[in-house]
């Protein structure tokens, strides 16, 4: 039986001063490597083969000489002389050579290859392994060295600040913690296993296997490099490491250039990528404000990123209000630059629907392994203009706090750069009333609960906090709101009452029930909006759709949750709110509560939505009708699909217009509801054009109107008043509003603290209290 083993080759970076400790440890030079002997000739030329395939695929080909030294070799009438020829070519390439003895010990040395390699760029090696034992696991490749910068709080120090203009990044380093060292984390690894190679060892006595490495920095570097083989154990007194000093060859910097569509400077995102498609910079390598959990990177107008020569493919995006454009471009052996000129397809800012994201974070989550640190406002503005996302709410939360918390001012951050504007404010998450449903604070005046300085003391039940938030004017809603609230497909509004076991929009079928002291004495909902586009859409409409037929008045929001719902981007889901003159990011948030707004993953517009005079948001979107009657519900309506479907959208439970795609065309249905049943339904050309929809209705008796098309975009609701009577929009939405509540104490009554529970006793028996009245003054009623 054939013994497995735990083969190491390590290399670590020590820069370019050596400790006595590694000074002792003897540098190999490259050297020639042993001749494996009494091995088929057959099988090492198919390996050959394959080789060179592989090489040529990695942008690494044989030369002519190469390619005729090894069309000699297959001439070869004797196997020895045919092995002896391969591997004195392929050898040449070796970084190293591996030697697996009869008894599985490894043995390690230095092959003839040198050691240079490409600021920002790769190197393909061959690694020589002899396996006397036969050993047919897979290798593995890791090292110390090519450990994400963003892995086990690797964060940036003041040592490392020198780095940051070598990536083209400007600006001072803000992030503190010492530990480790992004200095050592200066290369990245990957082991070439997929076709034409094999992805395991192949038991023959001579085998190669092709590794690829990549410099972030120019200049020496020494390191250690880690193969693994099978799960065998490492023998003392075998040498398995070696200590190789690498010389990388300086990039040049590309600078981007990009202009608006005005031919404005501005900022953009870039996806840069080679041939292989391979990412730059490296995500692994980058340092904030790049983010290691997506491909991107973002720069204001003349911005750069370091790249080696070579051919590689640009994406150039703003948002998705802009129109990608993706070019090749060969770069130079020198610094060279490229421009951009951006196109729109839409701008809704133009007449003052003014986009948001009220949900995204500086921290936790996909930042880094350690959230308590974090990014800083500087490359979360940067990441919101290269969107054209006007507002980014950077909500502090849980984890992060204590550090986080310093950053708050109640005003809008410095790093502002009018229209954008970055604000910090709380997301009760990983603290307080978080089990019962994580809560967005918004436009607060005063982040801390009082009694105390930290996350520890905050309340348990979500109506305490509210009761709080809204008392200094905060405008108030539940994060991700369809967590916990899965239903089967079917209709909406669903009579399935889901199992509020999440972190959602749980509490919020008690919470809506309540009116609560605001700034200036009055009574005001507990709950301004819920939060909509970053869980399934099902969910969220749903429970919305239930609790708007009972009277009540939530609007709706569009977050991200960025990174931790999802790291692909800021505005991934956006609020566009009508506002008539400058834009500010406390008017921006009263829209929100007042209604003056829609939904949207950007790919889909509903603006300037109204039901007969009734413009949404004016006048508490509110129309008065002395008897049933029809009315005419219109809206501007834009939306942009390409012409062949997208297969990567949409992604989970997210928003995206793909949802809404009729089979393979580019239409796309406009639905017009009435307590939340779809009573009417244009086809529209998702072509880009901007085109008014309008449909005219019958009202029957007081109704809330609205329009979506359904994934992609929804507007808030104008509220008819049929003679002065409340919205009662059906019998089912309130038995269903009555066993929500049930729901949801069997499954968060345990979270509530001994000292609490006396209130949520009665917050949740105003509830009961209220849905049965809403049940007797709704019976019979049907949507």
């Amino acid at each position: 039986m054939i013994r497995q083993l735990n083969l190491l080759l390590v290399l670590t970076c020590l820069g370019t001063v050596h400790s006595p400790a590694s000074a002792r440890r003897v540098r190999q030079a490259p050297a020639p490597l042993a001749l494996v002997t009494d091995v088929a000739a057959q099988p090492v030329l198919a390996q050959a083969d394959r080789i060179a395939e592989a090489l040529a695929i990695l942008g690494a080909p044989l030369s002519r000489q190469e390619a005729g030294a090894l069309a000699a070799a297959h001439r070869a009438t004797d196997d020895a002389k045919a092995v002896s020829a391969v591997q004195s070519l392929l050898d040449k390439r070796c970084i190293a050579g591996i030697t697996i003895n009869p008894e599985s010990r490894v043995k390690l040395a230095r092959g003839p290859a040198d050691a240079n390699l490409l600021e920002q760029g790769w190197r393909i090696y061959l690694v020589k392994v002899h396996n006397e034992a036969g050993v047919t696991a897979p290798l593995a490749l890791v090292s110390p060295n090519a450990q994400s910068v963003f892995d086990s709080g690797g964060f940036v120090n003041a040592s490392d600040r020198a780095l940051r203009p070598r990536m083209g990044i400007n600006g001072n380093d803000r992030h503190t913690k010492p530990t480790p060292s992004a200095r050592t984390r200066w290369m990245d690894l990957a082991l070439f296993n997929k076709q034409p190679m094999n992805p395991t060892l192949s038991g023959l006595k001579l085998d190669y296997a092709i590794i690829q490495i990549y410099s972030r920095d120019s200049g020496s570097r020494e390191g250690k490099l880690i193969f693994s083989v099978g799960q065998g154990r490492q023998d003392p007194g075998f040498r398995n490491e070696i200590d190789l000093l690498f010389e990388a060859k300086p990039s040049s910097d590309l600078t981007l250039n990009v202009r608006d569509e005005h031919g404005q400077k501005t900022t953009a995102m870039y996806v840069i990528k080679d041939s292989l498609g391979r990412v730059y910079p490296s995500q692994a390598k980058r340092l904030a404000p790049d983010f290691a959990f997506h491909p991107q990177v973002y720069r204001d107008d003349g911005g750069t990123v370091r790249l080696p020569k070579g051919a590689y493919t640009i994406t150039c995006a703003r948002g998705p209000e802009y129109l990608p454009e993706t070019r090749p471009f060969n770069m130079p052996a020198r610094a060279a630059s490229v421009a951009f000129q951006l196109k729109r397809w839409i701008d809704p800012a133009k007449d003052g629907w003014w986009s948001g994201d009220h949900h995204i974070h500086a921290a936790g989550c996909a930042h880094y392994d350690n959230p308590s640190e974090g990014v800083h406002a500087p490359d979360m503005a940067l990441h919101c203009r290269g969107e054209d996302l006007k507002i980014g709410s950077n909500l502090t939360w849980g984890p992060c706090f204590d550090y986080q918390k310093q950053f708050f001012t109640g005003k809008d951050d410095k790093v502002s750069q009018y229209p954008y504007l970055l604000r910090y404010d709380i997301e009760v998450s990983g603290f307080g009333s978080h089990q019962s449903g994580h809560l967005c604070l918004l436009r607060l005046k005063d982040q801390m609960y009082p009694g105390g300085d930290s996350w520890k003391h905050w309340p348990t039940l979500g109506l305490n906090t509210l009761k709080w938030a809204k008392k200094q004017g905060a405008v108030t809603g539940p994060a991700h709101s369809g967590n916990g609230l899965g239903i089967p497909p079917g209709p909406l509004p669903s009579e399935v009452v889901p199992r509020f076991d999440g972190i959602g929009a749980i509490e919020y079928i008690v919470d809506v029930t309540h009116m609560v002291e605001g700034p200036d004495g009055k009574p005001t909902p507990a709950i301004d909006f819920m939060s909509t586009v970053d869980t399934p859409y099902e969910n969220e409409l749903n429970i919305w759709y239930h609790t708007l037929n009972c009277g009540y008045r939530t609007r709706i929001s569009g977050e991200t949750d960025f990174p931790c719902i999802s790291g692909e981007r800021v505005g991934m889901g956006r609020s566009y709110v009508k506002l008539p003159g400058k834009l500010d990011y406390e008017s921006w948030c009263e829209g929100i509560r007042q209604g003056k707004c829609y939904v949207s993953d950007g790919m889909s517009h509903l603006m300037n939505f109204r039901v007969g005079s009734r413009s949404v948001g004016d006048e508490g979107s509110e129309l008065r009708m002395s008897a049933p009657g029809n009315v005419r519900v219109r809206a501007d309506v834009g939306a942009l699909l390409g012409v062949e479907r997208d297969p990567t959208k949409p992604q989970g439970g997210y928003w995206h217009l793909e949802r809404a795609r009729i089979g393979s065309s580019r239409e796309v249905p406009v639905e017009v509801l009435v307590n939340g049943k779809s009573v009417g339904q244009r086809t529209i050309t998702a072509d880009g054009a901007t085109r008014e929809v309008a449909f005219d209705i019958p009202i029957a008796r007081s109704a809330w109107v609205a329009m979506r098309i359904l994934g992609s975009s929804h507007t808030n609701p104008v509220f008819v008043l049929v003679g002065d009577k409340p919205i009662r929009g059906s019998q089912k939405s309130a038995e269903w509003c009555i066993k929500a509540v049930e729901q949801c104490w069997s499954q968060k009554q345990r979270t509530y603290r001994p000292e609490e529970m006396a209130d949520a006793v009665a917050a949740y028996d105003h509830a009961r209290r209220e849905y049965r009245r809403i049940l007797e003054e709704s019976n019979g009623l049907e949507p």
